[in-house]
């Protein structure tokens, strides 16, 4: 994932897997399992994570439960759209990742925009 240190690329990984709101503690169990970390790392990455606007969080007594801001495909829908915004042509772009896409990806395309045009036809 694009902008993201590869221990903050796993914990949002995790955290998108839960789906609710989590605290730092159920994350550093779960990770250890394959590593063995600080809990104050864990925290540390986490609050960085809330502040880059990835994490939301509440205070539940005296420790903070972290839940995604976006789903998983939200987000790589932001980044593809940040990519694009980088490019001079961003139509160009499109075409080329189009042509790279499977039959079956085209064909949910095809009904995601066939979908938009109706709704964008109705709200005129």
């Amino acid at each position: 994932m694009s902008n993201l240190g590869p221990l903050e690329a796993v914990i949002m990984e995790r955290m998108w897997a839960r789906g609710r709101p989590t605290p730092v503690r159920e994350v550093l169990d779960e990770l250890e399992h394959e590593r063995s970390l600080a809990y104050t790392t864990v925290m540390t990455v986490m609050d960085n994570l809330h502040r880059k606007g990835l994490l939301g969080r509440e205070r539940v007594g005296r420790a903070y439960h972290y839940v995604p801001v976006q789903s998983r495909e939200e987000h790589t829908a932001a980044l593809m759209s940040e990519v694009l915004a980088d490019t001079a042509d961003r139509g160009s772009a499109l075409l080329h990742f189009v042509e790279q896409m499977q039959p079956e990806e085209l064909d949910r395309l095809r009904s995601a925009l066939d979908r938009r045009s109706s709704t964008k036809s109705e709200g005129e």
